[in-house]
């Protein structure tokens, strides 16, 4: 196992219970104890946790992985989510991306998509952008920027070094002067009766906006989101035409989803 899946297991394990000791995670990992400390040490020097005699403690109350660390969870489940989105957008569309793994996947099916000749609008001029994508992503501002048949605007803002979204008032500034035909969203959390949540209050302000601003409003989701609930609430699902997810997903769920509105497409 290399030292980035390590980090990215003991990141994960962290998350799901809050504190980690040396010699539970040398077992979970079939390593050395001492591994495992220089392990911790090297994270707690990135303030991605707070050591403790014989372990580690989550750093701050609200815990929330690094982007960076989030991108191997359920990854396969992801990418087919994005590919099932990028079908769904039509050509010289403008597409709202917020930040997070799932809508980075989806931002590289749109760079695939467009790039071939079958995304084209009949009669469309050359010069035109085959679509346009509005975000607060650095991420994925700074992976469709090097496509040219894409027009990629970004908001200002402050960036957030855990997920590279950009907000607060600039970011504001920016959404309220565009409209979107579809906003793909990635959430923290999908409740029933709350609807979709994120971690921290400022990006789900944004998020909101976002929605606000689009004619459609899609979610993305790998499956182990449903039925979690998250600090900041984003929007009701009255607010949600559509929501992507894998087939993990359980029946019931389903059902509760389409009862408020929301069409479900499972891939």
């Amino acid at each position: 196992m290399s030292k980035h899946e390590r980090w990215n297991t003991l990141l994960e394990l962290l998350a799901a219970s809050g504190k980690l000791e040396v010699e539970e995670a040398a077992t979970a990992l079939d390593v050395s104890a001492a591994t495992i400390r220089r392990d911790l040490d090297e994270l707690a020097e990135q303030q991605l946790l707070v050591r403790t005699r014989g372990g580690a403690v989550v750093h701050g109350v609200s815990y929330e992985l690094p982007l960076r660390y989030k991108s191997t969870r359920h990854a396969p489940e992801k990418r087919r989510i994005a590919e099932a989105v990028a079908d769904l957008v039509a050509p010289g569309e403008v597409v709202g991306l917020n930040g997070g793994t799932t809508t980075t996947e989806v931002a590289r099916a749109l760079a695939l998509r467009f790039a071939s000749g079958r995304a084209e609008a009949p009669g469309a001029a050359s010069a035109a952008p085959a679509l346009t994508v509005v975000t607060n992503a650095l991420n994925i501002a700074g992976e469709l920027a090097v496509r040219p048949q894409i027009k990629i605007v970004t908001t200002g803002g402050v960036a957030r070094p855990q997920t590279y979204e950009l907000v607060g008032p600039l970011t504001v500034g920016v959404l309220n002067e565009v409209v979107l035909d579809v906003v793909v969203l990635g959430v923290d959390g999908v409740d029933a009766e709350l609807g979709v949540m994120a971690h921290q209050e400022d990006e789900a302000s944004i998020s909101r906006l976002f929605a606000e601003r689009a004619s459609r409003v899609v979610v993305v989701t790998d499956s182990s989101k449903m039925g979690r609930r998250a600090f900041a609430r984003i929007c009701g699902l009255d607010r949600i035409d559509l929501l992507v997810t894998d087939t993990g997903i359980t029946p019931e769920t389903v059902a509760q989803l389409t009862e408020a509105g929301v069409k479900v497409l499972t891939v």
